[in-house]
């Protein structure tokens, strides 16, 4: 059981770890701890297993892998989520069926609702609320959300926070990182896929979304960045009413945009509606690069004047200038059919590994861009474009940042409700004059002289600490302490099955030592006898025999005959 104090020092998460070797084994993933050096752990766990060999043959690895983040709980919900934006570093078939995965749970108790609000603010809930609607709106797997009404009679929504759910993730994190780390101990190709930066990147983003406050905040930037932006609304937030595990706002009764019914019932312009959507969406990337990073139907409505409002905020994107700028160039080099720049820029923003063939990706990009080339701009969904793109350049093992993979998958979900809303819908009449705006200020003789400014001073920096560096690089060399770090990955996975075949041998020379003793005792008449027999030499057959049937069953028990 030494193994598994490898994923961490923390006894008491141990049932939570054997919890999740367990299910992962049952839907048939053991192999992945055997291949982490966490064998040992896999094999006392068999004989405690009950696996279903109908689910192995029935659903895919995919299937199989979804179902098992299910059963898992929260974090590996939110986990396969996040993974669903990945194409770049999970297979297109896993980012399908993680797409499919609901954190849909059953509500919990009104009971601990009320506790939860009350050791949150401090306080019972009639100092804040006059009443709570004891029947959820909603649930989910980190928080639900309740109609209530404030002492000055407004109505709110309140997002409570699940008891016990922060303990829970934070452990599932701590086995997580463990995992990775192995991960990137054991596996020689896991440096293609940063599993310890992907761990970090995820916990970044539930914590995120566990902390109510942060989400509070969220809210009012958008309102600020968007205050001259007609026919966008968004809740009021109640910080008095607020902490890090409630979030009241206030209550938004409208009509959800899939409602193309009720929107015609009620006169609204859906044509408008979907011109406005792609509005503001790309104002959000192009102009404030912070955008809502999950903008699915379920969370926008549709007001009275055709406003729009968006709801659940924990899920948001962020482009520096470098990520907007590589953004409208690579559009632009796509456009303009040029795979030379398309490719240079990849090698500037993207994580390309070393063996990259060139030529090959430039080859699949020209039949990338004729596959568009004939078709009219009025029909090129852009979000489907990029994800297209983004999977073709996965293939080659190039990585892309996050926050553009989610902009991706928003993209693609703001297109098909304009689609939905307004069959006649184009985003690239909207996307048009923000890349014209953009190719303006990239050439403006202020933007020129700025970058200019910003290269000369970083080569001025670099004259300025190269006599430095030089100088500590010599006289490290000097007094021999220039050091070159070599990391052997899976050496530790060698000398285990070493260190195991070597006591299988010294447990068979003892055998062999026993049995040939025992032998030459039996042929003596000292010592005491038994049946005519000297003891001595029943005994070492005996102990011959355990050691024997011990040695055959390790070895069976293995799979390695």
């Amino acid at each position: 059981m030494l193994s598994l104090f490898k994923i961490t020092g923390n006894i008491r998460n141990l049932k939570r770890y054997l919890n999740i070797v367990r299910v992962l084994s049952s839907y048939g993933f053991d192999q992945v701890f055997v291949m982490l050096g966490l064998s040992e752990i896999v094999e006392r766990s068999r004989r405690f297993l009950k696996r279903d060999a109908s689910i192995l043959e029935r659903f895919t690895a995919a299937e199989r892998l979804r179902m098992a983040l299910e059963e898992l709980g929260p974090t590996f919900i939110k986990l396969g989520q996040i993974l669903s934006t990945r194409s770049d570093v999970i297979p297109r078939a896993f980012v399908l069926e993680f797409e499919k995965l609901q954190d849909s749970v059953p509500c919990f108790s009104f009971e601990a609702v009320k506790k939860q609000i009350e050791y949150e603010l401090g306080g019972p809930t009639g100092n804040f609320f006059s009443s709570i609607e004891p029947d959820a709106l909603a649930a989910a797997s980190i928080a639900q959300v309740h109609r209530a009404y404030l002492l000055t009679g407004e109505v709110v929504a309140i997002k409570v926070r699940r008891p016990g759910v922060v303990e829970l993730v934070e452990s599932d994190i701590s086995a997580l990182m463990g995992l990775a780390r192995l991960a990137e101990k054991h596996i020689p190709s896991s440096d293609l896929y940063d599993p310890v930066g992907l761990v970090r990147e995820f916990t970044r983003s539930i914590r995120r979304e566990m902390d109510f406050t942060r989400e509070g905040h969220t809210i009012e930037k958008f309102k600020s960045n968007l205050l001259d932006f007609k026919g966008m609304y968004f809740p009021k937030v109640y910080w008095e009413a607020s902490a890090r595990g409630v979030l009241t706002m206030e209550y938004i009764d409208g009509i959800k945009v899939s409602d193309l019914d009720a929107l015609d019932c009620a006169s609204y312009d859906r044509q408008l509606l979907a011109h406005r959507g792609a509005d503001v969406f790309l104002e959000m990337v192009l102009k404030h690069g912070f955008f809502h990073g999950d903008p699915h139907p379920g969370n926008v409505l549709i007001m009275p004047g055709n406003v729009i409002c968006l709801l659940d905020y924990g899920i948001v994107g962020r482009l520096d200038e470098e990520l907007k700028n590589f953004l409208s160039d690579i559009l632009f080099a796509i456009v303009g059919r040029n795979m030379d720049e398309v490719v240079s820029l990849l090698f500037h923003a993207g994580d390309v590994p070393d063996s990259l063939n060139t030529r090959a990706l430039k080859h699949d990009l020209f039949n990338f861009i004729d596959g568009y080339y004939e078709i009219p701009l009025k029909d090129v969904e852009v979000g489907r474009m990029l994800q297209e793109f983004i999977d073709l350049i996965s293939h080659y093992n190039i990585r892309i940042q996050p926050d553009l993979m989610l902009l991706t998958k928003a993209l693609v979900v703001i297109e098909g409700m304009g689609r939905n809303l307004d069959p006649n819908f184009n985003m690239v009449e909207h996307l048009r004059p923000y890349m014209e705006r953009a190719v303006r200020q990239k050439y403006s003789p202020g933007k020129i002289s700025k970058d200019i400014n910003s290269i000369f001073s970083s080569y001025v920096s670099l004259a300025r600490n190269l006599p430095r560096d030089l100088k500590e690089i010599i006289n490290r060399i000097n007094r021999n302490k220039f050091k070159i770090d070599v990391e052997h990955r899976g050496f530790d996975r060698l000398l285990n099955d070493f260190d195991r075949s070597m006591n299988r041998l010294s447990s068979s020379l003892i055998l062999s030592a026993l049995i040939i003793g025992s032998s030459i005792i039996m042929q003596t008449d000292k010592g005491p006898q038994l049946l005519g027999f000297p003891v001595l030499a029943f005994m070492g057959y005996t102990v011959a025999g355990v050691i024997g049937l011990w040695l055959v069953y390790a070895i069976i028990r293995s799979g390695r005959l």
